[in-house]
């Protein structure tokens, strides 16, 4: 894998397909930036939370085009893709079979049957779901408040409760009113009163027995309507799949061989930290179990030529990036965004340097970003940056507009913030280039979110029409044609352009070049890269965002300074 810039983007981030982002990676402007491009999930036929739940993996056909592909890959553009391996859209052939032939489905077992998974270490409820003993619950990770767990219907009415670690919805198809008479046998005028009087209870969130019928219905008809309404219940969710049957792993062979199709050569791992599910374990993380999946997932994706790189959002302390740079594997630098705020704003390289030094000692090969789909994270700088200071990080921020994401409901523990960078920074473009700047000198692959090299700020109408997960529609508002054209002529894109090339271009960086990093000052760093007998060198002043760059391109000199 190279070591150049990389793009990062929904297929509809920039102009409104993958075509158009083709269109803009040819423009002379964009040509040389790049040399890989991660397009997010909504680019496969997916439905909830922005991409991240798959029904397959076929191209969205509103979207995107195999002939989008072949002109990224044309540019030389390595792909990198998403590959979710905990979960499966509720909407997904598999799920949808089990729906419709219920005990009969050859899926039956795909996905993770709760009661079957706790059978004999719970107590049954009345609700249909076994609530498992304390001691099994104690140490296990959870990702929203109460048990995981997606109730379904199968064809013989029996309700059985499936595993569903992220996000669900419940929904039941309204009956108007000549739906109704026919079945409850009642008149229209019954009907029509009861066809408003369900669509407003549904509306306001009461299951179907738990509407007020009482003075239409005999207990005989509204035990008819709640069947009725209950056969006409539908979901959307992310169904935790099954890793002990054998046709969970054969469709992760069909996944590979499809992202291997498309031209990808670097598949991101989602929520592959959940996949391992044990009675009384974490289940997330458990060792050594994790780690036996995602080498076997790893022997998979080399005879396909693809490089894996999991995903996993942990607290520095923890030294989960450190496992996985020992087994081999790629990380995600998640500590690099607060770092560089931390360090902008307080005026002080330490903590960054220190990092930094860590990376080249331990030869840690990543991924680095400022911004990204998701928040700004916060729980990983835990262990390397004092409590205090990561609190006053976060307060910060959201006095310019932020919004808190905090662990499965818990006040008093943090995890992200959702903000654009350019906002987090106070929506200073000499904040923003020296942060870039300071980005494309660290160890790793920089991967660039669209919205930060635009220099998007925090978009609060989109979180008020985003819903439950509005919060992260912050930072992914879609650019238009015309919104495109406006930045470009910005002087903050033409600069980070201009810096993108050069880490592009020169020669002096790489997984194995050799770096120096040093702290004259407290607000002051040096940091040098050399390869290969070429040399790029960044003096940066924190205090005053006022920098220097000079690299080696072989037949140039790139030099480019902020006074």
């Amino acid at each position: 894998m190279n070591s150049g810039p990389m793009l990062n983007a929904y297929p509809d981030s920039l102009g409104g397909k993958l075509g158009d982002i083709a269109d803009l990676l040819e423009r002379p402007e964009m040509r040389g930036a790049f040399s890989s491009f991660y397009i997010l999930p909504s680019v496969f036929h997916t439905d909830l939370d922005r991409g991240f739940s798959v029904i397959s993996y076929d191209l969205n056909e509103r979207l995107a085009k195999s002939a989008d592909l072949d002109r990224l890959r044309a540019l030389k553009t390595d792909l990198k893709l998403d590959f979710i391996l905990n979960h499966l859209s509720v909407l997904s052939p598999q799920f949808q079979d089990i729906l419709e032939k219920g005990e009969d489905s050859a899926y039956r077992d795909f996905f993770i049957d709760w009661n079957r998974f706790w059978e004999g270490r719970g107590e049954m409820t009345e609700a249909g779901w076994i609530q498992p003993d304390e001691a099994c619950l104690r140490d296990m990770f959870f990702r929203k408040p109460g048990l995981p767990i997606l109730m379904v219907r199968f064809p013989d009415g029996k309700e059985v409760p499936y595993w569903n670690t992220f996000y669900q919805e419940v929904h039941y198809d309204l009956p108007d009113t000549q739906d109704l008479m026919r079945a409850l046998g009642i008149q229209y005028g019954t009907a029509e009163t009861l066809a408003k009087r369900v669509a407003s209870g549904l509306g306001e969130g009461k299951k179907p027995a738990e509407l007020e019928t009482e003075d239409l219905l005999s207990a005989e008809k509204r035990e008819k309507l709640t069947e009725t309404l209950e056969s006409r219940r539908k979901y959307l969710g992310q169904m935790d799949v099954n890793i002990r049957s054998p046709l969970v792993w054969q469709y992760y062979e069909e996944v590979l061989d499809k992202l291997a199709g498309y031209g990808a050569s670097i598949v991101r791992l989602d929520a592959f930290g959940y996949a391992s599910k044990i009675p009384g374990r974490r289940n997330f993380m458990n060792d050594p179990e994790t780690w036996e999946v995602l080498e076997r997932v790893h022997r998979m994706a080399e005879e396909r030529n693809l490089t894996l790189l999991p995903e996993i959002h942990a607290a520095y302390s923890e030294k989960s990036y450190r496992e996985l740079a020992n087994r081999g594997y790629m990380t995600y630098d998640f500590f690099l965004p607060g770092l560089l705020i931390d360090a902008i704003e307080n005026h002080d390289a330490g903590y960054l340097i220190r990092w930094a030094r860590e990376q080249q000692r331990d030869r840690i090969r990543c991924v680095n970003m400022l911004g990204c789909h998701d928040g700004i994270p916060m729980l990983d700088l835990k262990g390397l940056v004092p409590d205090d200071r990561i609190q006053a990080l976060i307060d910060l921020i959201v006095r310019r507009g932020g919004l808190i994401k905090n662990l499965h409901g818990k006040k008093n523990m943090y995890y992200q913030v959702n903000a654009t960078y350019f906002s987090a920074l106070g929506a200073d473009e000499r904040k923003l280039l020296l942060a870039r700047a300071l980005q494309l000198f660290m160890p790793g692959k920089p991967q660039v979110w669209y919205l930060d090299l635009f220099a998007g700020e925090n978009n609060r109408e989109a979180v008020a029409a985003g819903g439950d997960a509005g919060h992260k529609e912050i930072n992914r508002t879609n650019l238009t044609a015309d919104a495109l054209e406006a930045g470009l002529r910005k002087q903050v894109v033409k600069d980070q352009l201009k810096l993108l090339k050069m880490r592009s271009a020169c020669g002096a960086f790489g997984f194995d070049a050799e770096m120096t990093a040093e702290q004259p000052a407290p607000d002051r760093l040096e940091i040098t890269w050399r390869n290969g007998g070429r040399e790029a060198s960044l003096t940066a002043d924190l205090r005053t965002c006022a920098f220097r760059i000079r690299a080696d391109l072989g037949n140039d000199v790139f030099c480019f300074e902020q006074n």
